[in-house]
């Protein structure tokens, strides 16, 4: 099965349960030989592989101990500047996000009167 966007929450962890399950079984590794490497307890590997949510504090540890830790650069690509931000920064990294500059406060408005007074 693909996971896409189209899977639900249950359906991605249940997916991914099976894909770590079958890597582990390819090592020839039981539920406890994997949660001794991985340095968590077999509650935590049979969680995982049964598709149910865990810390991903356990779930990093996992896929380190089957080898797959350098597979979550492609999860999150390190973020490159644009050229034009290179230009702006000139070597430096950037520190802070400007965000949405909020409108400027309108005045109070005085006290409410009909338009007809002098």
């Amino acid at each position: 099965m693909q996971i896409d966007s189209t899977l639900t929450d249950n359906g991605i962890l249940a997916e991914l349960g099976s894909r770590l399950s079958r890597r582990r079984l390819d090592r020839n590794m039981s539920q406890v030989q994997l949660a001794n490497e991985a340095g968590v307890g077999r509650s935590a590997v049979q969680s995982i592989e049964s598709g149910e949510p865990v810390a991903v504090t356990s779930l990093i540890r996992v896929l380190r101990a089957l080898g797959l830790a350098d597979a979550l650069n492609l999860l999150v690509p390190e973020a490159a500047p644009s050229p034009v931000e290179l230009l702006k920064l000139q070597g430096r990294q950037r520190q802070r996000a400007t965000g949405t500059r909020a409108a400027a406060p309108e005045e109070e408005p005085g006290p409410w009167a009909w338009g007809d007074e002098p």
